[in-house]
């Protein structure tokens, strides 16, 4: 085997795939190192790619040239708008994925990219002097060398997992735990910390009483990640998910036999995640909530599968069992798999920066749930962006650091390096103070022009997308100059909503501005607007462009003032022990985490804004 290669990227979930992709078409020569081929691209908890937030990243990595968006529209089982009774700047896609489908496709992919070769091996250690890294050494004892290494290790990372009081050396559904990478890493100097995730049972369909739960249908229309999707699931194909709720019992059993949780009885050190919790934690942590909502999912069209979502455990078996049975519709419940805690080793966030590069040696980059996060789509665009920025080391060009106001993206990995995390990190739009720039249906708007700069998005592609700008632009400019005349059949529609509009005419914009006004209804009365040719989303885009006008001003005026802030750049080797003025918990928190710039700084927490305004004008004062 040829050992000479650009990128080695260990790690074939979700983060390495897209760190491989994206390394292999800039043309590096790239090398993927898995455990086990068959489990590229698994889907090892929920079977569903986007959510609230995490649509919209999906959305991002697609429009700056990644492939989760596009492996997800091949044949999801369903998709689904969120959030749609709430403003635009909150909607998200969540789509039914095929479990057995979406791995396949992935490594179909994988088999299918030039420039990438995937190998099965464990990593055991890395090809390393005191301040770089070049290359892995596998268990076999060969050495394969790289000008960047990226580890996306998920969850294997000296991998345990936990089902009451059984405990396994394992990764998960029984694959190996990577443990001496684990140890190098350690050796290396690197700081580690546990985390903590787990999975719920699975049940077979047959021997659920559906009729006891809520149907949850998908979204009718053309819904898609990709932005180069043409084809898609009739909503009467699609497979419907159903919704119940905790029981009493449920609630009793789980208080009985807490001593037989792994995570209450002590065998797990690790901290689970605070926004996706065991069903014991909810328990627990909310004693007054009567009934905490569980989905039904189907994980595939060729298994009997039900994911029961929102029912992770660490549970013995039998309490496992209990614990199901009392819930609606489950009395007969078969177990296909039963549910686990999995707890394993991540990098502290201080040991790496924006670009997701180990700060103490050259050439090492990580990706996914190594740097702390949790999540498929959080592993996606963490590794695509290590995949960018090692290939960008390669080439000696600047790397690539996305701002909080561009991308969902920018926000998590601003929030890992600044902030920091002890617990799985987790995107969600309460933590974008921007969120109404960054929203579903505006994600190419804001990457696609950086994603074709890179060269990962097609001349082809990219102009594409500017005759789309040219045709929202245009729509904007053609509705605010035309008046619509107000006939019988638009009066009665304006009636309905609640406007007594009913002779005359009134400017397009600022009917479209009302509440509740569609665009789409309008289109018929609007002189010239056929000659646009807008598609079905495009006309979305204008009217939440024309009906949050104000509001994305002032978003827009916001993000310019902090990203002032932003261009304020720190000197790498400030001493901030010597500044006057500076608290000593601000001089601590800086000096750990080394921010680039004022606006890093201020999102530090422990950093005041009485610290910033000493900083400022310790900057100035040394700028003279």
């Amino acid at each position: 085997m040829d050992t000479d290669y650009d990128v080695i990227v260990v790690g074939g979930g979700h983060a390495g795939l897209e760190a491989a992709f994206s390394c292999a078409h800039l043309n590096h020569k790239t090398l993927l190192i898995t455990l086990n081929f068959e489990k590229i691209g698994n889907m090892p908890c929920n079977p569903s790619i986007g959510g609230s937030a995490k649509g919209i990243v999906v959305r991002e990595i697609d429009a700056l040239g990644g492939m989760m968006g596009k492996i997800a529209d091949l044949n999801y089982l369903q998709m689904k708008m969120l959030n749609m009774g709430k403003g635009p700047g909150v909607w998200s896609l969540r789509s039914q994925q095929d479990k057995l489908i979406y791995p396949k496709n992935m490594q179909n992919a994988v088999k299918n990219c030039e420039n990438l070769t995937c190998i099965e091996a464990m990593v055991v250690d890395l090809i390393h002097d005191d301040n770089s890294v070049s290359g892995v050494i596998l268990e076999t004892g060969e050495k394969i060398k790289a000008k960047a290494t990226i580890l996306t290790t998920g969850t294997y990372l000296k991998a345990q997992t936990f089902k009451g009081m059984e405990k396994k050396v394992e990764g998960p559904e029984g694959e190996r735990s990577a443990v001496d990478l684990s140890e190098t890493l350690k050796g290396m100097g690197l700081s580690l910390y546990r985390l903590k995730t787990g999975t719920p049972p699975r049940i077979a369909r047959e021997s659920i009483d559906f009729s006891k739960a809520k149907l949850e249908p998908g979204t009718p229309g053309n819904l898609a990640f990709s932005y180069e999707t043409k084809k898609f699931v009739p909503i009467e194909d699609q497979i419907n998910c159903y919704l119940i709720y905790t029981t009493p019992k449920t609630h009793k059993i789980i208080r009985k036999n807490l001593n037989k949780s792994a995570l209450y009885s002590g065998q797990i050190q690790g901290v689970g995640p605070r926004y996706c919790p065991s069903i014991e934690s909810k328990i627990v942590n909310f004693p007054d909530k009567e009934r905490h909502q569980l989905f039904l999912e189907p994980e595939s069209l060729y298994t009997n599968s039900i994911y029961l979502q929102g029912f992770s455990t660490s549970m013995d078996k039998k309490t496992q069992e209990k614990m199901v049975h009392s819930l609606p519709g489950f009395k007969k419940a078969k177990f296909l798999k039963y549910g686990y805690a999995i707890e394993y080793d991540a990098i502290r966030t201080e040991e790496y920066d924006a670009t997701l590069a180990i700060k103490k040696y050259k050439g090492l980059y990580i990706g996914g749930q190594i740097c702390g996060t949790s999540g498929y789509e959080e592993a996606a665009g963490l590794g695509l962006m290590a995949g960018i920025n090692a290939s960008r080391y390669i080439e000696g060009k600047e790397p690539i650091i996305l701002k909080r106001d561009e991308s969902y993206i920018g926000v998590m990995i601003d929030d890992l390096v600044t902030k920091g995390t002890e617990e799985p990190y987790r995107l969600l739009s309460s933590r974008a103070e921007y969120r109404l720039l960054l929203r579903h249906d505006n994600a190419d708007m804001r990457l696609t022009k950086i994603g074709h700069d890179i060269g990962l998005i097609s001349d082809e592609r990219y102009n594409y997308f500017l005759g789309k700008l040219d045709r929202i632009n245009a729509a904007q400019d053609l509705i605010s100059k035309t008046s619509v005349k107000l006939n019988s059949d638009l009066s009665a529609y304006l009636k309905e909503l609640g406007y007594d509009d009913d002779k005359g005419s009134v400017n397009a914009k600022e009917l479209i501005k009302r509440p509740n006004v569609k665009l789409e209804k309008l289109l018929p009365y609007i002189d010239k607007i056929d000659s646009i040719h807008l598609t079905e989303e495009e006309v979305e885009e204008v009217e939440i462009l024309i009906k949050y006008e104000g509001y994305i001003k002032k978003q827009e005026i916001d993000a310019e003032k902090a990203r002032k802030l932003e261009n304020l750049e720190i000197p790498q080797d400030i001493d901030y022990f010597h500044i006057e003025g500076l608290a000593l918990e601000a001089r601590q928190k800086l000096d750990k985490v080394r921010p680039k710039n004022i606006g890093q700084a201020s999102r530090i927490s422990g950093v005041d804004p009485s610290d910033i305004s000493i900083l400022i004008m310790t900057l100035k004062r040394g700028s003279k």
